[in-house]
């Protein structure tokens, strides 16, 4: 091999697996959103929104607390009751904190 094929395969490891890794990772992350764990402490379904005490959420660096968040679906309200354990996913859509998904934790 020569010298200038060796610089073109070292430069290729050395760019080239990073981008790898993080290409190969993103379309799991996207498909497995990190939930959010917390614990529905009250609904307010006339106002379309629940109280969750949640623990750390990272995307948005905020420590565990109580927070009231708007539900997206207003059926989400009805799949969920006070007390419950659950997993949700939050966005923050036109300046509010919104719940885009919420499970009951298993």
């Amino acid at each position: 091999m020569t010298k200038r094929m060796m610089m073109i395969a070292a430069a290729m490891f050395v760019f080239g697996a990073p981008t790898m890794a993080i290409s190969q990772s993103d379309p799991v992350q996207a498909q497995n959103p990190q939930l959010i764990d917390g614990q529905v402490t009250k609904i307010d379904e006339s106002a379309g929104k629940f109280t969750i005490k949640h623990g750390p959420i990272k995307k948005f660096d905020m420590d565990g607390m109580t927070m009231v968040f708007q539900a997206q679906d207003p059926a989400m309200l009805k799949s969920v009751k006070a007390g419950d354990k659950v997993k949700f996913d939050l966005e923050k859509i036109k300046g509010q904190f919104t719940v885009t998904k919420i499970e009951r934790a298993k």
